[in-house]
């Protein structure tokens, strides 16, 4: 591992670790507008909400790294106190890239990057009409973080309006896949957070969870769990009872099975399955049996079949 002191490397060094480590950071897509009412739109990934009790985000149009100069979004900030934030999805991204070029003050990046301005309700500034959820925005503050290279500057904004395309919402929640975001990497490099990209973690909001230090040590002592599959153990409310482990296991169905055949119900991620033959293999004193039964629980839990894994699990101790 590396151990650094920033006051012992280059800037660009820091920029770097911070773009890599601090990542996917979502991208604010920034319309702006200058004194002269020019048109600016500039792209930010040091960027994200902060309180929905006045709606609240902010974003960082950070000096340059190269020369320390200030960018034409700060300036027109400054001025006219107001812009519009848009949600960057993976459909235009070529065209968020172009439009981080560093133009002239006097060029429209709207124009550049092919973008299609469309009035805003309250602000001047314009708003992106690909992008399917925009923010009008008012500057509350501009705080310096800095003066010298790379140095930021936190614009903190009031959401005034919102705008948000009907077709990204389902049961009332914008869905990732709908919505198709994408995220900013280090270097080149970005993430599409849709897909395979995106899972689910239950939030323990209404419930107390066991913790990990309740966990019976056999299970975090198993090389088949992972830290995630650890952490949902933890999040159970309790566990339960020898009792109702072999009520469970009395009811399964398990069939005359062979090795072969309880790996290609793991390829398949069929956690039932596994478990009813991995039980055969136990009968016939297979010698991987119990670390079958633990591979069931495993899947269970990527499954979210919970019951499923604890009672598994704990019965893999029990034999």
């Amino acid at each position: 591992m590396k151990h650094i002191n920033p006051k012992n490397v280059s800037i660009n060094d820091i920029q770097k670790y911070l773009n890599g480590g601090i990542a996917p950071r979502p991208i604010a897509l920034v319309s702006t507008i200058s004194e002269y009412e020019e048109n600016n739109l500039s792209p930010f990934s040091f960027y994200n909400a902060f309180g929905s009790n006045p709606p609240t985000i902010a974003f960082s149009p950070s000096r340059r790294v190269r020369d320390g100069s200030l960018k034409d979004t700060y300036y027109n900030l400054i001025s006219t106190k107001q812009c519009v934030v848009q949600a960057v999805t993976y459909n235009m991204v070529e065209q968020m890239s172009l439009s981080s070029t560093e133009y002239e003050p006097y060029v429209d990046e709207f124009v550049k990057s092919g973008f299609t301005p469309v009035d805003s309700m309250i602000v001047k500034p314009k708003r992106v009409k690909e992008s399917p959820f925009q923010m009008e925005c008012k500057l509350l503050d501009m705080i310096p973080l800095g003066k010298g290279n790379g140095a930021g500057n936190l614009a903190i904004c009031e959401v005034v309006y919102f705008h948000i395309d009907d077709d990204i919402f389902e049961n009332g929640i914008i869905q990732p896949s709908l919505i198709d975001l994408v995220g900013r990497n280090s270097g080149d490099f970005y993430t599409r957070a849709s897909g395979n990209a995106i899972f689910e973690v239950e939030k323990p909001l209404n419930k107390k969870g066991i913790g990990y230090d309740k966990i019976p040590d056999f299970i975090k002592e198993s090389h088949v769990f992972s830290a995630n599959n650890l952490g949902k153990f933890g999040n159970s409310e309790s566990i339960p009872n020898e009792e109702d482990v072999f009520t469970f296991i009395d009811k399964l169905n398990y069939f005359e099975s062979t090795e072969p055949m309880f790996e290609r119900f793991y390829s398949q991620k069929k956690h039932k399955k596994m478990l009813e033959s991995a039980l055969f293999l136990l009968k016939i004193r297979n010698k991987k049996a119990k670390l079958f039964i633990e591979l069931s629980a495993k899947i269970a839990l990527e499954n979210n079949d919970l019951d499923f894994a604890w009672k598994s699990v704990l019965y893999s101790n029990l034999i």
